[in-house]
């Protein structure tokens, strides 16, 4: 019994590394599921919370889904799941919402992680940073709908995203955020000029920031079609 209770006591103290991801727009934490899998394999916990309204939360989405909405959902897993030394990894417009995460609650975060993500500044949006949207968006009820959906399609899949979380300005205002060591992947496609990808005036704000950078031979959704390269970049910053 002893032996047994002392095996007990080195796997409590045995801190495995926590990953929380946070999804971009239109998606899920589904969109995670091979990084998830290959993250537990090195031993990894792994947390990917679908944020309101999307994903399998697609039941609650709303006009009045907003950023601060989605901000609160990722504070109060890290909080009611009691999770402390978190690498917080943010995708796409997932910037936005662990940008604000980590100025709500900077002591629960060991890393801050951005791949092809957006870098606000204080009292920007995401339609303050990329000007005018893009017209192939079009905008129902409220929402942004992913034109690559086709009408029936059956989940998982993309669904509309809330306009309100893109007209929404972030407030950050902790400088404790600023202190977290942070990183930033670029993904580019195979052949094609970093200097022109979407994301390079974010990738851009992030080497003035002094933040440590990577770059990935990718599309924008590295998670279905670079999910080894970019597991293995994560492992490396959690080394680092």
């Amino acid at each position: 019994m002893g032996v047994l209770f002392s095996q007990s006591l080195v796997a409590q103290t045995d801190i495995k590394p926590v990953f929380v991801i946070v999804h971009g727009a239109w998606g899920g934490g589904w969109a995670f599921k091979k990084v998830d899998s290959l993250l537990t394999e090195t031993g990894s916990n792994v947390y990917r919370p679908t944020l309101t309204g999307q994903g399998e939360r697609v039941h609650l989405a709303s006009p009045n889904v907003g950023l601060d909405t989605h901000i609160n959902d990722i504070v109060n897993t890290l909080l009611y799941e009691e999770l402390t030394n978190v690498i917080l990894v943010g995708h796409s417009y997932g910037g936005m919402v662990v940008s604000g995460v980590a100025d709500s609650i900077p002591e629960r975060i060991s890393k801050l992680v951005y791949i092809d993500a957006i870098v606000p500044e204080n009292n920007e949006s995401v339609l303050s940073i990329f000007g005018a949207m893009n017209p192939k968006f079009k905008v129902k009820n409220g929402a942004i709908l992913p034109p690559w959906v086709t009408e029936g399609q059956s989940p998982p899949k993309d669904v509309p995203h809330p306009l309100k979380t893109w007209e929404d300005r972030i407030q950050l205002n902790n400088p404790n955020r600023l202190k977290i060591p942070t990183s930033y992947i670029l993904t580019v496609a195979k052949g094609a000029d970093p200097a022109r990808d979407d994301f390079a005036s974010q990738a851009a704000r992030a080497k003035e920031h002094g933040w440590s950078m990577f770059q990935l031979e990718a599309d924008h959704n590295a998670q279905w079609s670079a999910p080894v390269n970019f597991v293995s970049i994560l492992k490396d910053i959690e080394c680092n």
